[in-house]
C-alpha cells in the first residue's frame, strides 16, 4: 500500500476557516452537504459522509496541519492509510497542500475522483463564494 495522491489547490479563505471547515462536523457539513461526526482533537475520531469514510485524527496543528489515519468503510477490516493537509497563506488565499499515502491500489481512481468530487469542487464552492 504505498500509493499516493498529491494535490495543491489555492481557496480563497483563511487557513482558519479552512481548517475549521474540515475540522467542524457543522460546518464540514454546510461545505459538503453529508453528515459528518468529528471529534476535533488529536486522537478522536471522526465518521464522514454518513459513516463512508472513518478513521482517527493523529496530529492537529490548528490552522496549520491536519493529519488522519483514514478509511473507506468498504475496504478489508483495519486497512488505514494516512491523509495530511498542510495549510499556507497566500496573500489573501489559502493554499492547502494534499496527500493521502498507504491506500490500497485498486482504489487509487475512486479515490482520486472522490477527493475531486466531495472535498475539493465543493469547498472551492463553499468557500470561494
Amino acid at each position: 500500500m504505498g500509493n499516493t495522491i498529491h494535490s495543491e489547490l489555492t481557496y480563497k479563505t483563511t487557513p482558519e476557516r479552512l481548517y475549521t471547515t474540515l475540522m467542524n462536523s457543522d460546518e464540514f457539513k454546510d461545505a459538503t452537504g453529508a453528515h459528518a461526526k468529528i471529534d476535533a482533537c488529536a486522537g478522536g475520531a471522526f465518521s464522514l459522509f454518513g459513516g463512508e469514510i472513518e478513521g482517527m485524527t493523529v496530529e492537529l496543528v490548528p490552522n496549520k496541519r491536519i493529519v488522519q489515519a483514514w478509511r473507506a468503510n468498504n475496504w478489508n477490516a483495519g486497512e488505514y492509510s494516512i491523509v495530511r493537509f498542510v495549510l499556507k497563506a497566500d496573500g489573501d488565499q489559502t493554499l492547502l497542500v494534499f496527500n493521502h499515502i498507504g491506500f490500497p491500489e485498486e482504489y487509487e481512481e475512486d479515490l482520486r475522483d472522490g477527493w475531486e468530487e466531495h472535498y475539493w469542487s465543493r469547498l472551492r464552492n463553499y468557500l470561494n463564494n
